[in-house]
């Protein structure tokens, strides 16, 4: 199994850092940023957009795979994304993961600022999947053309392409049936933040219910396998609140068939709320047998 963390893109870069710096050092696979205009009560305090802080933790790095967690429709077109996402492939020498999610437009404030529209569950989806088919023609095709109902392309340039070829890949953001059948189609891997529950066991069992329907999607999709991301800390109890629940959350995931689990970097306050001396102890008692499982 592998591991990724999480760095909110909130310190400024003297301070963030050495965070990505130790991600890395400690042994995590991926590390990923938030891709918001702002996020949740955190609006109101120090906040960094993820393109940059990406492309400066890739110089500041050598192997740790690098990603958007995740870059949705609401605040973001495909043609000048496209250009962005094969700078930092490219900078990165190919380590980029693009991580992608619909958005939810005027309920959070990346909606709200830009005054969107507050469009329905199913047009989000509409939206999404034009985000995505038209991402992967971008990043495969020199003078693409695309034309939907939310976004069009007219013989877009994306010379000299991304390092990674066919292009880089894809996880896809997907609770739901429409976007799981689009994580099946365009993803190298899946992720999901479960279906919410009050308590451990509750959100576990939604867990197992939506990667069985992940499942069902692929054989649809006439695929074999694909990579399962979970982000643990969607759950009720933050992972690095101890080191018991982050081998709780590692071996549980496992179980299920998660080739990727992903934690969240501790915070002096909520959200993930925690103590980097139980990160680092995480790294050295339970991180080399989690990625044995």
């Amino acid at each position: 199994m592998r591991v990724g963390i999480v760095i909110l893109p909130e310190d400024r870069w003297w301070a963030a850092e050495p965070k990505w710096h130790a991600a890395e050092e400690y042994g995590f696979d991926h590390a990923w940023t938030y891709d918001h205009l702002g996020w949740r009560h955190l609006v109101d305090g120090p906040w960094f957009s993820a393109i940059p802080t990406l492309t400066a933790a890739a110089m500041a790095t050598s192997t740790i795979r690098l990603g958007t967690f995740v870059a949705s429709p609401v605040a973001r077109h495909p043609v000048p994304f496209t250009r962005e996402l094969i700078t930092l492939d490219d900078v990165s020498d190919g380590r980029l993961i693009l991580g992608v999610g619909a958005g939810v437009d005027n309920q959070h404030y990346d909606g709200a600022v830009l005054g969107g529209p507050d469009l329905s569950p199913k047009q989000r989806a509409d939206r999404f999947t034009e985000f995505v088919e038209a991402l992967d023609g971008l990043l495969m095709t020199d003078k693409f053309d695309y034309h939907g109902e939310y976004y069009s392309a007219h013989g877009a340039r994306n010379l000299p392409g991304p390092v990674q070829r066919p292009r880089l890949p894809f996880v896809v953001a997907a609770n739901g049936p429409r976007t799981m059948t689009l994580a099946a189609r365009f993803g190298a891997g899946w992720v999901t933040t479960g279906r919410g529950g009050e308590t451990q066991d509750e959100w576990w069992r939604g867990v197992k219910e939506l990667a069985g329907l992940f499942d069902e999607r692929l054989a649809q999709a006439g695929r074999k396998g694909a990579q399962r991301y979970l982000s643990l800390d969607a759950a009720p109890v933050y992972s690095l609140s101890s080191v018991e629940a982050f081998r709780d959350a590692a071996g549980r995931a496992a179980e299920l068939g998660f080739t990727d689990i992903i934690t969240h970097w501790p915070r002096s306050s909520s959200p993930y709320e925690g103590r980097e001396s139980v990160l680092e102890q995480v790294v050295v008692e339970v991180l080399p047998g989690v990625k044995n499982l």
